[in-house]
């Protein structure tokens, strides 16, 4: 029985292997399933992938290079940095037409009462060097001549003048005849010829800061008007105030920037002329302080307009460059001690100075005097 079970499973098992073998081969290749990996490569190429669109970089800018090779990076100035030193430049010449006028102020006798006797002054000041000598003259009961001659040295903000001849002179027409309370006019000029003069100028290059100081020659001229109204409130006391008009111009001679190793940024200033114009309002208070001592106060506010500077400077690679002076405006003021040494004799105190802002900022000049009046 186990025989006959055995036989009948081995001819199942025959008759199963036969049958698959009489499938068509479509069944059979529909009967797999290939993953990709198993594909062939030659029938079924790989769809290509699709290429990076490159990104455009800069392309580095091209620097100069020497015929061995090397590269040469070119000397950089700091950034304006050569157009700054110019402004700076202008800056000092506008200085230098204002405090030519203070000194020559003192030669008009700003630091005196409107109204005195025929005086002549020998004075000497510090913080800039001044020395000269001044006076007034009645021509007339009405009017007077105010003149003077000094010769100055200075400095501020960078520059040096260092040999300065001053001339001023005005007239004045006071109307006496019209009391203790009345108008007064005066008409006059500054002249100062034939200045030694030494400006600075600072720039930063890759090589580092570069400071140079060129030598010309320069000349300031001045004219103005002035309307005021004085009073006589007491024999001891006068007030004034007043408005005065200027205009400044000043003629530097060109020149070009010493020859140093490391100024790859050379500058040559051409012959130029600076210009501004001013108004002045102010006031003025001399008392005399029991019989031998003399107090005088003065002060304004001036406005500048129409300022305008003659630099036009060469530079080497920035070109030329021309700069420009805005309006400003800043207090003057100045004040004197004047001690009675005997009659007809006084020994003066005296200091002028301005306060405000740059290129005229603040600036003191003091000094001494002995005054004869006759």
């Amino acid at each position: 029985m186990a025989r006959h079970v055995r036989s009948l499973a081995l001819t199942a098992v025959l008759a199963a292997i036969a049958s698959l073998s009489l499938l068509p081969s479509s069944a059979w290749a529909q009967s797999r399933s290939p993953t990709p990996v198993e594909e062939c490569v030659e029938c079924y190429p790989p769809t290509p992938s699709p290429k990076p669109t490159p990104t455009p970089s800069a392309s580095p800018t091209p620097r100069p290079t020497s015929t061995s090779g090397t590269t040469n990076a070119p000397p950089v100035a700091g950034p304006g940095s050569n157009a700054g030193s110019i402004n700076d430049l202008a800056g000092q010449r506008f200085n230098q037409m204002i405090t030519n006028r203070v000194l020559g102020n003192v030669l008009l006798g700003v630091n005196e009462q409107v109204n005195c006797n025929d005086c002549v002054s020998a004075f000497g000041s510090a913080g800039s060097f001044s020395a000269g000598i001044h006076g007034r003259k009645n021509l007339t009961p009405n009017l007077s001549l105010l003149a003077g001659i000094a010769y100055a040295q200075y400095n501020e903000g960078g520059y040096r003048v260092t040999s300065s001849p001053i001339g001023a002179f005005a007239l004045r027409y006071d109307f006496v005849d019209w009391g203790s309370s009345r108008p007064f006019f005066d008409i006059g000029t500054i002249l100062s010829p034939f200045q030694k003069v030494r400006y600075s100028r600072s720039h930063t290059t890759s090589l580092g800061a570069v400071s140079l100081e060129s030598s010309t020659t320069s000349e300031n001229y001045a004219v103005y008007g002035r309307a005021g109204w004085m009073s006589r409130l007491s024999p001891r006391d006068e007030v004034a105030a007043s408005v005065e008009v200027w205009q400044l111009w000043q003629r530097v001679k060109g020149y070009m920037d010493p020859a140093t190793a490391f100024n790859p940024f050379d500058a040559s200033i051409a012959d130029g002329t600076d210009r501004t114009n001013l108004v002045k309002v102010g006031g003025q208070w001399t008392h005399l302080f029991g019989s031998s001592v003399e107090a005088n106060i003065n002060g304004g506010w001036v406005q500048s307009f129409g300022s305008r500077s003659g630099i036009v400077a060469s530079v080497t690679g920035d070109g030329t460059i021309v700069p420009t002076i805005g309006n400003q405006g800043w207090f003057e003021y100045g004040g004197r001690l004047g001690f009675r040494i005997t009659k007809g004799w006084v020994a003066d105190l005296f200091l002028n100075g301005t306060a405000g802002p740059q290129p005229v900022g603040n600036t003191l000049h003091g000094g001494v005097g002995l005054r004869v009046s006759y």
